[in-house]
């Protein structure tokens, strides 16, 4: 079929542009709550649900085990308040149960985070096309839309090559706007865009004594961007440019914009030890050394910090290496548990994973009804996935956050 051909016997099309997480869902919901609708992805690449496809580690951390919406919504530093009752509508426990519905048995890790038990993207992507097939959803890679254009009796997709698809409901799930022109179609349609930049980094940090280190994890350390007041939680990586790990990813996400603003070049604050207080972290090294006085300190991890790290810090606190814990002296210990609480590196820039990345920024959230999605300043336009001002932290929340705009999307489209 021509695309710019009305199919005669569908009394309404409807177009998605954009072929990720949150376009599919949306054209799969309103396929299948109107099946008289003739529904038509656009997708630009040769390929559909590419990010589904390398996310997680090519896993795919479809949604988080987290139910309270209220809670959930404190996982977006950007978008949250907006998420609260879209969330509720349809939040992590609809999803589980549509993709157990759909043939995708699920797994729940330890930190909440929900993946296909298959521990494969393919099965998410799999599900996806399947459904959108039986659901008669026309999909077209390769069609880059140049501009849409509205008009009395609806919208029209212009596509490169020459192609317009005229349609009575357009929605946008474009992505993220990492380019300067990825949001322009919606600022062609009269919305406004809140400047995108990146979140969910890694830092870089060009410090000789790490140089050794890469590959070293501590499952849960503290860190702190003090000119913020900004911290977070969790594991850490040392990686060859610098840190890495889910704490390190929460707190460029909470700072993405602050520290774009300085040009990525801030101080972190890294607590090695946050379950245990400095007091008790000193009391533990009186205690060692009462109990072995002979030990070299550089052979006597504190708590479960790494043999390697450890040797690090001691080093950085200035102890000789050969220094027993009956000869530590008041000062070394306090120079130690500076090192083990408040280490401070500078930041010098950022790394990120060019396919990957989370940006925050897109259309403002006060231009969509986030009842349908729909857009308030066009009618009959609908927006949703990373294309909006929202982001999530990781652990499953920017998907979530597409499958949920993407089925009120999706319903706000088929009524």
């Amino acid at each position: 079929m021509n695309p710019a051909s009305p199919s005669i016997n569908s009394p309404q099309r409807v177009v998605v542009v954009g072929g990720g997480a949150a376009g599919f869902f949306a054209a799969i919901t309103c396929a299948e709550q109107n099946p008289e609708a003739e529904v038509v992805v656009l997708e630009k690449t040769p390929h559909f649900l590419s990010k589904v496809l390398i996310s997680g580690g090519g896993r795919c951390n479809v949604t988080n085990a987290a139910r309270d919406p209220r809670e959930l919504s404190r996982h977006y530093p950007r978008g949250g308040p907006a998420l609260v009752g879209a969330l509720t509508r349809f939040g992590t426990v609809e999803t589980s149960a549509w993709f157990e519905e759909h043939g995708v048995p699920l797994k729940t890790e330890g930190d909440g985070r929900v993946f296909p038990t298959s521990n494969t993207s393919q099965t998410i992507i799999d599900c996806l096309l399947g459904t959108a097939a039986r659901a008669r959803v026309r999909l077209l890679s390769g069609h880059a839309v140049e501009s849409v254009e509205r008009t009395a009796t609806g919208l029209v997709a212009h596509i490169h090559g020459g192609e317009s698809l005229p349609c009575e409901r357009l929605m946008l799930a474009t992505g993220g706007c990492r380019a300067a022109a990825g949001g322009q179609l919606a600022v062609s349609l009269g919305h406004t865009l809140v400047p995108p930049v990146p979140s969910l980094f890694t830092f870089e940090i060009k410090v000789p004594w790490l140089n050794g280190l890469a590959g070293i994890s501590v499952p849960e350390v503290e860190v702190t961007a003090p000119e913020w007041s900004l911290r977070a939680t969790g594991p850490l990586l040392i990686t060859h440019t610098g840190l890495s790990g889910p704490a390190i990813l929460r707190l460029s996400a909470w700072g993405a914009r602050e520290m774009h603003a300085c040009g990525y070049n801030f101080p972190v604050r890294i607590n090695w030890l946050p379950q245990w207080k400095e007091e008790k972290a000193a009391a533990e090294l009186e205690t060692r050394r009462a109990a072995q006085p002979a030990r070299r300190l550089i052979n006597t991890p504190l708590f479960t910090l790494p043999t390697r790290l450890w040797e690090r810090l001691v080093e950085q606190a200035a102890i000789p290496r050969e220094t027993r814990l009956a000869d530590l002296s008041g000062a070394a210990r306090h120079r130690l548990l500076q090192q083990i609480s408040r280490l401070e590196l500078p930041v010098t820039g950022k790394s990120l994973n060019r396919d990957e990345f989370v940006t925050c920024g897109g259309v403002r959230l006060s231009e969509v009804n986030f009842k349908t999605m729909e857009s308030r300043v066009c009618p009959g336009l609908f927006l949703g996935g990373e294309l909006l001002d929202i982001d999530g932290l990781t652990g499953g929340y920017n998907f979530q956050a597409a499958w949920t705009t993407g089925w009120l999307a999706g319903k706000g489209m088929a009524a």
